[in-house]
């Protein structure tokens, strides 16, 4: 665990920012900066997709039966529907907040697992599933790959998904 310089509250190790007061935990004095080419760092995602086939998303909600999306929490064996929508938002609710997400992560711990209050949105098409990482201060990665915040990521059934620590499989029903 790290203790927040600020508030002194515990926070899991590897957060980068306070998840109670905001704060930032870890000096960039202690970084060592250099320049990456994609070569040098093939596991972090940070251009946007080009090769993705040629898809508009529907608004008509009847066309999203052929993909049904759910995630199962795997620390609590709970599993949450994405349905009526095309778009979720997930992160944890805090007193006050005035933006809520359209998926409460809070009530499996995901304060302490280093979730944002907005971390992550996955978008729902007939044809394929995309997670794009909000700008969280923990991160997200899917099947251990890092992705840039603000870049659409295509997700398959099965891929596992990390919000900060906490560890999401996704289930993907195709329906014909």
């Amino acid at each position: 665990m790290v203790i927040c310089p600020k508030c002194h509250t515990e926070q899991p190790d590897g957060a980068l920012f306070c998840n109670e007061c905001g704060a930032q935990l870890v000096s960039l004095d202690a970084f060592e900066f250099k320049t990456l080419n994609s070569e040098d760092s093939p596991e972090l995602f940070t251009s946007p997709l080009t090769d993705l086939p040629d898809v508009e998303l529907e608004d008509d909600i009847s066309m999203m039966a052929q993909s049904e999306v759910s995630l199962l929490l795997l620390d609590s064996g709970k599993m949450i529907h994405l349905s009526g929508k095309r778009e979720f938002s997930l992160g944890r609710v805090a007193e006050g907040q005035l933006i809520l997400p359209d998926i409460d992560l809070s009530p499996y711990d995901a304060y302490s697992q280093g979730v944002s209050r907005l971390h992550a949105s996955i978008k729902i098409s007939p044809r394929i599933i995309i997670l794009s990482d909000l700008g969280s201060s923990n991160g997200t990665r899917v099947n251990g790959q890092r992705i840039g915040p603000h870049i659409d990521y295509p997700i398959n059934h099965g891929d596992l998904v990390a919000l900060g620590k906490l560890r999401i499989k996704i289930l993907i029903d195709q329906k014909d």
